[in-house]
C-alpha cells in the first residue's frame, strides 16, 4: 500500500498541471512610433524609471512609424534579432503600440492592413521566442470646446483591442487609461507634458515618466504573476495619478 501511494504522488508531480514560475529576468523591447519613441514618447522613461534593476530593454519607437513603415525602415528585424539574442537570458517581452501615423489618409495603411500588420507582429514575436504585448494608442490631447479630449483614436484602439482578444495575445489599454488621466488634470494641467508649445501629441522628458508610469501601472494590475516581481514601483505618482491630480 505505501509504495502505491508513493507511486501516485510521484506520477501526479511529474504530471501536474501548473507551470514552474519563469524565474528569469525581463528584457524589453519597445516597438511603435513617436509616442513610443526617445525625445517624444514614453518608452526611454518605462526603461529608465520602471523597470527594476534585474531586467532591462532597448526602446526601438521610432518618430512616423507605422506598421508598414516599421517593418520596412528594418526596425522590425532588429526586434525580432534581440528576441533571438537575448531569450536564453531573459523572458522578452515585446510591446507594440501603433496608430498615430497609420490613421493619416497618406499613410497608405488601410484599417484592414492595420490589423493584418499589428496580427504579424504578434505572431513573429511568439515565434521568435518573444511574449508580445498590444498598446492601445496613447491618446492625443487635443482639447474640445466641452473641455474634454477628441477621442480620434479610437477606431485604432478598437482594432488593437480585437486582434489581441483573436489572438489571445496580452494587451493593456493605454489609450482609455491616458484619456481619462488627461480629463480629468485638464487642459492647462496637460500642456504642461507637451513637447513644446502646442504639441499636444508628444511627450517632454516629465511627460514621458508619468506616461510611462501609466504604462507600467496597468501592466502591473493587469498581469502582476508576470510584472510585479520585476518592476520599480512609485507608489507616490501612481497615487496621483490614480486619484486624477496633475503630477
Amino acid at each position: 500500500m505505501y509504495a502505491l501511494i508513493s507511486s501516485f504522488f510521484f506520477v501526479c508531480a511529474i504530471a501536474s498541471p501548473f507551470p514552474k514560475h519563469e524565474a528569469k529576468p525581463l528584457y524589453w523591447l519597445l516597438a511603435g512610433d513617436s509616442t513610443t519613441a526617445p525625445d517624444g514618447g514614453w518608452g526611454d522613461a518605462f526603461l529608465s524609471t520602471t523597470v527594476a534593476s534585474d531586467s532591462s530593454g532597448h526602446n526601438y519607437g521610432h518618430s512616423g512609424a507605422t506598421t508598414a513603415s516599421f517593418r520596412a525602415s528594418g526596425n522590425w528585424t532588429s526586434v525580432t534579432r534581440d528576441i533571438n539574442t537575448y531569450k536564453s537570458d531573459y523572458q522578452v517581452f515585446v510591446t507594440i503600440q501603433f496608430g498615430h501615423n497609420d490613421q493619416k489618409n497618406t499613410s497608405g495603411v488601410s484599417l484592414s492592413q492595420y490589423k493584418e500588420n499589428l496580427l504579424n507582429f504578434v505572431k513573429e514575436t511568439t515565434t521568435a521566442g518573444g511574449h508580445p504585448i498590444l498598446v492601445t494608442p496613447l491618446t492625443r490631447r487635443n482639447f474640445q470646446s466641452d473641455g474634454k479630449v477628441a477621442e480620434n483614436l479610437a477606431t485604432q484602439r478598437n482594432i488593437t483591442i480585437e486582434v489581441a482578444t483573436y489572438s489571445k495575445t496580452k494587451y493593456i489599454d493605454l489609450n482609455k487609461a491616458s484619456e481619462t488621466y488627461v480629463n480629468a488634470i485638464g487642459k492647462d494641467a496637460a500642456s504642461k507634458y507637451n513637447l513644446a508649445a502646442g504639441d499636444w501629441t508628444h511627450l517632454n522628458e516629465w511627460g514621458g515618466v508619468v506616461f510611462a508610469r501609466i504604462v507600467s501601472d496597468l501592466l502591473v494590475e493587469k498581469y502582476p504573476v508576470e510584472f510585479e516581481a520585476h518592476t520599480k514601483a512609485n507608489d507616490t505618482l501612481s497615487d496621483i495619478i490614480k486619484a486624477g491630480e496633475p503630477a
